[in-house]
């Protein structure tokens, strides 16, 4: 009862908003299947989280640069086949937008106010993401100029997600 109180005197809106998380390849390993399993939980508090996997390409040791645009190419079809039309897209790109915690929750804040009520996040594969997809998007996100293995980001990105909602409704989250 707590939990639908909250939700009806949620002023923002924001149980309306839903993020969905499209990501390249499966999670193989438990500990990051149960981080994963514990943010979704925790959002579901402030949106409708969703994750939604994409089949991945194996890349062969000493793959060319064609070879590899060949598989992000593929890998992207899969990702665009899955893109809602109303969705607003955010890509997760090395080359994208670095935004420090408090600025993605005032960045979010701002597209629920211009009435995005839908956020889909792109993660790509180990390759990362097409340029057909890169051009899709609304915005291009960077967290950092380091590279990551696409399982841990998904972790890292539900966290901030979830410290955005944290910090938009002033309640307290480690720093």
């Amino acid at each position: 009862i707590i939990e639908e109180i909250r939700v009806i005197i949620n002023a923002k809106g924001e149980e309306n908003m839903k993020i969905t998380v499209i990501a390249v390849g499966k999670i193989k390993e438990k500990y990051f299947n149960a981080a994963i399993e514990e943010y979704v939980k925790r959002l579901g508090r402030y949106c409708r989280p969703e994750i939604m996997e994409v089949a991945d390409e194996k890349t062969p040791d000493g793959a060319g640069e064609s070879l590899e645009l060949q598989i992000k190419r593929k890998e992207g079809e899969r990702i665009l086949q899955k893109l809602p039309e109303n969705a607003f897209v955010v890509a997760l790109d090395i080359d994208g937008k670095a935004l420090d915690s408090e600025e993605l929750a005032a960045q979010m804040e701002r597209w629920n106010v211009n009435g995005i009520s839908h956020l889909v996040f792109l993660i790509g594969g180990s390759l990362g993401l097409a340029p057909e997809v890169l051009a899709r998007a609304d915005y291009r996100l960077s967290f950092s100029r380091m590279t990551f293995p696409h399982q841990l980001m998904r972790v890292i990105l539900l966290e901030q997600i979830y410290r955005s909602f944290r910090i938009r409704n002033h309640e307290p989250y480690h720093k």
